[in-house]
C-alpha cells in the first residue's frame, strides 16, 4: 500500500491528512496557525506532529492547499489576505527540503473541487466547474481529471467576475464582481444597508423564512446574481456539473431549485444544467492535495 499526505494551509489552522493510493482517509489532525510567528515557525511545528504521528508510513509525495493569491508552478505564496507576513515563502522548495519527497502545490479552491470530482459530487463526470460560496466566492475548473490553472494561475477564479452594475468594490475587485454581491460578507452588507441595521448572513437567510419582505428581495436578488455567474460559466466552458460547496449554500440548500431555475433563463434553450451541491465538506481541500499528491508517483 502506498501512502500519501495533504496539507491545508488556512489563516487559523494547518492540517494535515494521510490517505491510501485508494484515496481511503488514514488519519488527519489539526494545530493552530498563529500567523503573526511567521512561515517557518508554524510550518516547522506541523512538519514535525508530521514526522511524529505518521513515522511508519511509506510516503511517496505530498499535496499542499494554499489560499491565493500564489504561484503555482513555483510553489510560492503571493499575498493571500489571511497570512500576512507570509509573501513570497516558498512552501513547496521547504517541505521538499524537509520530507525528502515530491511535493505539489495547488489553490485551495482548487483542490476542493478536484475532491469533488475525484470522490464528490461529480465524481466520474468529465468536467466539473467547483464555486464555494462562504465568506468569499472562489472557484475551480476540472477537466478530465486535470486542475485548469491557466497562464496566471487564477483560471475558475469567478469572484472577480462582473455581474451587475453595483459600485461597491470588495476588496479590490471589480465594482459589481461576484464576490462584493454574492459572498456570505456582501450578503450581511447589502441585507443590513437594506434593512437600516446590522444583520449576519445566517440573520439574513432566517428572517427571510420567517417572511421578511426586505431579506426576501435581498435573497432573490443573490439567487439572480449567482445565477448570471453560472450561466456565464456554462456559455463559457460548458461543465457536464457545477458542484457548489461552502457554508452559504451548504446550509441553505432549499434555494438551490430556484438558483437552477434562474440559470435556465439565462442559457441556450434544452441546455442540461446540472447543478449539485457538494458531498465531501470542510475536509475537500485537504483530501483533494492528498489525491493530487497520489498523480506524483
Amino acid at each position: 500500500m502506498k501512502y500519501f499526505i495533504g496539507i491545508d494551509i488556512g489563516g487559523t489552522n494547518l492540517r494535515a491528512a494521510i490517505l491510501d493510493n485508494e484515496y481511503n482517509l488514514i488519519d488527519k489532525f489539526k494545530i493552530d496557525n498563529i500567523v503573526e510567528k511567521g512561515a517557518k515557525c508554524n510550518i516547522d511545528n506541523l512538519i514535525n506532529m508530521i514526522k511524529e504521528k505518521w513515522n511508519k508510513y511509506k510516503v511517496e509525495a505530498i499535496g499542499v492547499a494554499c489560499p491565493g493569491p500564489l504561484d503555482i508552478r513555483n510553489g510560492v505564496i503571493i499575498n493571500p489576505p489571511n497570512l500576512r507576513g507570509w509573501e513570497g515563502f516558498k512552501i513547496k522548495k521547504y517541505f521538499e527540503e524537509h520530507f525528502e519527497l515530491p511535493v505539489i502545490v495547488n489553490n485551495d479552491a482548487n483542490l476542493a473541487g478536484y475532491c469533488e470530482a475525484k470522490i464528490g459530487a461529480a465524481k466520474n463526470a468529465e468536467s466539473v466547474y467547483y464555486i464555494t460560496l462562504s465568506t468569499g466566492v472562489g472557484g475551480g475548473f476540472i477537466y478530465k481529471n486535470q486542475i485548469v490553472n491557466g497562464f496566471n494561475n487564477i483560471a475558475g477564479e469567478v469572484c472577480n467576475m462582473i455581474i451587475n452594475e453595483d459600485e461597491y468594490r470588495h476588496a479590490g475587485l471589480n465594482s459589481g464582481g461576484l464576490e462584493g454581491q454574492c459572498s456570505g460578507v456582501s450578503i450581511s452588507r447589502i441585507g443590513s444597508e437594506k434593512c437600516g441595521q446590522e444583520f449576519s448572513t445566517k440573520d439574513i437567510f432566517d428572517k427571510a423564512s420567517g417572511g421578511d419582505v426586505d431579506c426576501l428581495d435581498v435573497l432573490n436578488e443573490w439567487t439572480i446574481n449567482l445565477s448570471k455567474a453560472i450561466a456565464n460559466i456554462i456559455t463559457t466552458v460548458d461543465p457536464e456539473v457545477i458542484v457548489l460547496g461552502g457554508s452559504v449554500i451548504l446550509n441553505n440548500s432549499n434555494y438551490l431549485e430556484k438558483l437552477i431555475n434562474e440559470v435556465k433563463l439565462r442559457v441556450f434553450n434544452n441546455i442540461n444544467v446540472n447543478i449539485k451541491l457538494a458531498k465531501i465538506g470542510d475536509d475537500a481541500g485537504l483530501l483533494g492535495a492528498g489525491i493530487l499528491a497520489s498523480c506524483l508517483n
